[in-house]
């Protein structure tokens, strides 16, 4: 391998980022044989066959051309309706709508365009990985909200405020939240609308695992809440309700003035999202909710499972209602979520993510996806069982 001339040196906030803890972990179970690995949050369906179909189909005809930086036309124009359908809330598709590379790029251009160095970014925690080395990026200071297990991993009002200062200006709210499952309803999020509204603070809302809740009701976006489109980032994408993982696209809606900056940075950073992934997802909007429908039900079914299986095994874990993550409690066994992981790969060979990859506040916790099969899971959790029972046997709790 070769090495840098000495006196070469290298970007201080890249060099000082953490490498994110699930890709760490699984850097392990790539060399492993007869792993059952539920720790990947990728669907394990097939990308419905009407968007495959009009994927291919575009290539054959030759669309192959860059779009406009923003995306296509008709792609933003089936977002806007998609949004007022879902939630009601009206976009110009024109000035308030750009398509990305992912959710993930949406939330960096997020960031780089509201922030000055030194501003408070507030994220709530456990959450997903990005969010902090985001913000680390674009010079601002991240802050962590830590939430709790006995209020569902929800943010309470009284977490917000205690957290804000006159350097805060931006909230994230990952609802429904990866790793935990949480959601946030609209009584829970009305009392957090106030304060942001109160604070003048931006809100970005990552809501891609939106279609994917399990309580019976629709998902609640806090851009439904008076005064609050127009201080939000709404932020979603086709990878997870749609399974299209591997397509890399997604989108964010909000007030033209900050979208026409995001849209800059977009145009220097990636020029436009990929062309024949962007219509596949019209058709994906327009033609495939009935498929999303069956893959939440499936999911749904793969839920109930693990909480049962969970409570016949005497493992605490909150019921999440969204996206497709489970995050038991392993605080009686006296060890960390890494060491816990680390043990049940070795021994039991099943893959799970430690709970404090997504921050402080998830370690005595694990992630485990159901984003697999029932029988995959039906024999990883008769291996976590044995796991358990061996350690409670010999002693090793608390």
């Amino acid at each position: 391998m070769m090495k840098l001339d000495k006196g070469m040196t290298l970007g201080k906030k890249a060099v000082g980022l953490k490498p994110s803890g699930i890709r760490k972990f699984f850097d392990i179970v790539a060399e492993m044989d007869d792993v059952v690995s539920l720790g990947v949050g990728e669907p394990d369906f097939d990308t419905p066959w009407a968007v495959r179909d009009e994927g291919i189909y575009t290539l054959e005809r030759g669309k192959t051309f860059y779009t406009s930086n923003s995306g296509l036309k008709e792609l933003r124009e089936e977002i806007s309706r998609y949004l007022i359908r879902r939630l009601g809330v009206r976009y110009d598709p024109i000035h308030e709508c750009l398509v990305t590379v992912g959710g993930s790029e949406a939330i960096d251009l997020a960031f780089r365009a509201l922030v000055n160095p030194g501003e408070e970014i507030l994220i709530p925690e456990p959450s997903y990985v990005s969010y902090t080395p985001c913000a680390i990026l674009a010079d601002a200071v991240p802050v962590p909200i830590p939430l709790k297990a006995e209020n569902e991993f929800r943010l309470t009002p009284e977490e917000l405020e205690e957290h804000i200062t006159d350097k805060t200006k931006i909230l994230v709210l990952p609802f429904p939240n990866n790793p935990t499952g949480a959601v946030m309803t609209r009584e829970d999020l009305e009392p957090i609308a106030k304060i942001c509204i109160k604070h003048n603070l931006f809100v970005v809302s990552d809501e891609i695992y939106s279609e994917l809740t399990y309580t019976g009701e629709d998902h609640v976006s806090i851009v439904q809440i008076p005064h609050m489109q127009e201080r939000t980032i709404l932020i979603n994408g086709f990878s997870k309700a749609f399974a299209m993982t591997g397509w890399r696209l997604g989108y964010c809606c909000g007030p033209a003035e900050v979208l026409s900056l995001m849209t800059k940075i977009h145009q220097y950073a990636i020029m436009c999202a990929p062309t024949n992934s962007q219509y596949a997802a019209i058709v994906a909007l327009r033609d495939c909710y009935s498929e999303v429908e069956k893959m939440r039900e499936a999911y749904n079914q793969r839920r109930r499972f693990l909480l049962h299986s969970f409570e016949q095994m005497g493992l605490p874990c909150f019921e999440p209602f969204g996206a497709f993550y489970v995050f038991p409690c392993i605080k009686e066994f006296g060890m960390t979520s890494e060491e816990f992981a680390t043990r049940l790969l070795e021994e039991e060979r099943v893959a799970v993510v430690p709970g404090d990859a997504f921050g402080e506040s998830g370690e005595g916790f694990i992630r485990i996806s159901y984003a697999y099969s029932l029988e995959a899971l039906k024999i990883a959790i008769g291996r976590l069982e044995k796991f358990i029972e061996r350690l409670r046997r010999s002693g090793s709790t608390k």
